[in-house]
């Protein structure tokens, strides 16, 4: 079993997911594969300024929400073969229309709870993830989604949960021991997202995608942890800021933690500690130049 995240970059447009299609077809003629996404690029920000509109007894929270929408049809409608739109148009429609009550009770209550904002702030993954997964069964792939809070358990810390990862592994590992699920070629996930004791959606904090897939790379013991986002992998500085900061060819576990604990922005600080548990090596990637292979840690 192999674990591939793609980022919200990676998944931000039709075009993008089309390159993550190729990619993830690749990886499964080798072994069994999970992709975890992030939600498309900017879908996060404007689902807080959603939450935080709405609760303000701001209108325009309406016309986000038609922004969001029609961001991810028009995903939908430029992937999937015509015939094999509505089923996916449908669903993302009934996930929208979930967002308009919990939006509505916000602007009739003038507050926002952080339970609240968790459970608003992840709809962007369920609607990516789900869009991926309909884009993969179109072109005939065995693969099934998988529900992360259903498997990836935390406290009540929202926005930032810590995962307990005792149950979580277990979970995970009776999910996929189970017949019924242990005979698919690929498994799709939503990063980011948990819940708690109460079944109350949490989150893993902004990046938590990265640390979804060393979960599951962790608790399956995979052979590999790939984190595909749009910069070929971690540098001597922020190329933004250094116009000569280097590639580093291969990093250990400790220093790459300690790079992402004083600001690189390239790997989210809590993904290394489960693969290191597991001496789990990982790959960062360039999906947009998916022919190159890049860092391992």
């Amino acid at each position: 079993m192999k674990v591939l995240k793609f980022g919200g970059s990676s998944v931000g447009s039709a075009e993008a997911i089309t390159k993550v299609l190729a990619i993830v077809t690749e990886s499964i003629k080798n072994e069994p594969t999970i992709v975890v996404v992030s939600a498309m690029s900017g879908v996060t920000d404007q689902l807080l300024l959603l939450a935080q509109s709405a609760s303000q007894g701001n209108e325009a929270y309406k016309t986000i929400i038609q922004n969001i929408e029609q961001k991810h049809l028009d995903t939908v409608r430029a992937l999937l073969p015509i015939q094999q739109q509505s089923a996916t148009l449908s669903l993302v429609k009934q996930i929208i229309n979930e967002i308009e009550d919990n939006c509505e009770g916000l602007f009739m209550l003038k507050e926002l709870s952080m339970r609240m904002q968790d459970k608003i702030i992840s709809y962007g993954e369920l609607l990516s993830s789900k869009i991926i997964s309909a884009a993969f069964a179109a072109k005939g792939i065995n693969q099934k989604w998988i529900d992360s809070r259903e498997v990836i358990k935390t406290n009540s810390n929202y926005f930032n949960a810590v995962v307990d990862k005792e149950l979580t592994y277990k979970t995970i590992q009776a999910y996929f021991s189970a017949p019924e699920n242990n005979k698919f070629d690929l498994y799709m996930a939503p990063g980011f997202v948990s819940s708690d004791a109460e079944g109350n959606t949490t989150t893993l904090g902004r990046g938590g995608s990265d640390y979804t897939g060393a979960i599951y790379a962790a608790a399956l013991k995979a052979t590999a942890l790939e984190i595909w986002t749009d910069v070929s992998g971690m540098m001597t500085a922020d190329p933004r800021m250094v116009q000569n900061a280097k590639e580093i060819p291969q990093i250990s576990y400790q220093e790459a933690m300690e790079l992402s604990h004083f600001g690189a922005k390239v790997i989210y600080p809590p993904t290394l500690q489960p693969v290191m548990q597991q001496n789990i090596p990982v790959w960062i990637k360039n999906t947009f130049e998916p022919t190159q292979d890049r860092k391992s840690t």
